[in-house]
């Protein structure tokens, strides 16, 4: 069950936009779901954003479609700008310079 309206609709744009690219390459339901293995009642699913549509489905299609790296964008850490910060403002050590030639 959803709890967020910004999952819901995020996965309704999600499927408004596999259906676009479906269609862009004109290709039916049934031949589209048959490339990516599940039933035409599942791609329905899936192009109306249900979210109980499983994860490796969606990743065979972003397959298809030529996005397979898109996948490895998911839930990648975010950047921390104080840390960032942080790390430009720091100085330098310098080394201590040695007497004696050594």
């Amino acid at each position: 069950m959803i709890t967020s309206d910004t999952v819901a609709d995020g996965l309704k744009a999600l499927g408004a936009r596999l259906r676009e690219e479906r269609l862009r390459r004109n290709e039916a339901q049934k031949v589209f779901a048959s490339r990516i293995g599940v039933s035409v009642p599942t791609l329905y699913k899936m192009e109306r954003g249900d979210h109980r549509v499983q994860l490796g489905h969606w990743a065979v299609a972003l397959d298809l479609l030529g996005h397979a790296e898109d996948l490895d964008r998911l839930l990648i850490p975010k950047e921390n700008l104080f840390a960032k910060y942080e790390q430009t403002q720091r100085p330098k050590r310098q080394r201590a310079s040695r007497k004696g030639g050594k």
